[in-house]
């Protein structure tokens, strides 16, 4: 009986340390920070007439693919480098067209 215990205490004591760490590393409040700004110049696009319904949507589905990224990273728990890198470019590219789409002259008909 005292065995059993002592394994059980090990084990919820291994799980007490070892969770934070998991959490830490799998965490991307830049990525976070930055999709939420993209929403938003998306969003502005679309009120001020700079980005026309479908182009809005065909940014959104980048964004939507971002995230898809970025859930598959963390999906074992850590988000390596090489990972962070590419979800970086993909934003960079994404946050270009953006940029690209409200300055092409293209107005919203209302």
């Amino acid at each position: 009986m005292k065995n059993l215990f002592c394994s059980v205490a090990a084990f919820c004591g291994l799980l007490v340390v070892s969770a934070p760490l998991a959490q830490a590393q799998d965490r991307t409040p830049a990525i976070n920070a930055r999709q939420a700004q993209e929403r938003n110049r998306i969003r502005q696009g679309v009120r001020s007439g700079e980005l026309t319904r479908p182009e809005a949507a065909r940014l959104r589905g980048r964004e939507a693919g971002i995230a898809a990224d970025k859930r598959a990273a963390r999906a074992d728990g850590v988000v390596t480098r090489g990972e962070r890198q590419e979800i970086r470019h993909d934003e960079q590219r994404t946050s270009r067209a953006i940029y690209n789409q409200k300055h092409d002259r293209q107005v919203r008909r209302y």
